[in-house]
């Protein structure tokens, strides 16, 4: 029995790909209105790039310890450049470590490049490249409540 019956289980084949990693699966995220993608009263479910992608556009608007259901890996620990008497050099190359550390404790991204940052208030703006285990992947435009 599942915890949401109305909600069916996705296909769960045993795909693996060469490393010995199953086959990435994650519910398709609209990145403009920050919510899942629904059709037909069902989620949707993506595989491969687009699956890392959205799990790390959800790490990266999750604040790191705030939550006990996740580990203490996941998430952003944006929350260290507030308050801080950092210069704007500093504090923007802390970003781009910050959020080079939350997207590489996942096992399907190999790098992270091109990360671009820039500060308005308590927003971070970011921009970056993945590369995964089944290619490369961009977010541009992520806006970060800190």
């Amino acid at each position: 029995m599942s915890l949401f019956p109305l909600i069916s289980e996705p296909d769960t084949g045993e795909l693996t790909g060469s490393d010995g990693l199953p086959l990435y699966r994650e519910v398709d995220w609209d990145f403009r209105t920050n919510k899942p993608v629904w059709k037909g009263g069902n989620p949707v479910y993506v595989t491969g790039g687009r699956a890392v992608l959205v799990w790390a556009w959800n790490a990266l608007h999750t604040m790191r310890f705030n939550h006990d259901v996740f580990s203490t890996d996941y998430g952003l620990d944006g929350n260290t450049l507030l308050g801080q008497a950092y210069s704007g050099e500093v504090r923007e190359s802390e970003a781009i470590r910050i959020v080079r550390e939350t997207l590489q404790v996942n096992p399907y991204i190999t790098n992270v490049t091109q990360v671009s940052v820039s500060f308005e208030g308590s927003v971070l703006h970011l921009s970056f490249k993945l590369t995964t285990i089944y290619g490369e992947v961009t977010i541009d435009d992520c806006d970060i409540a800190l």
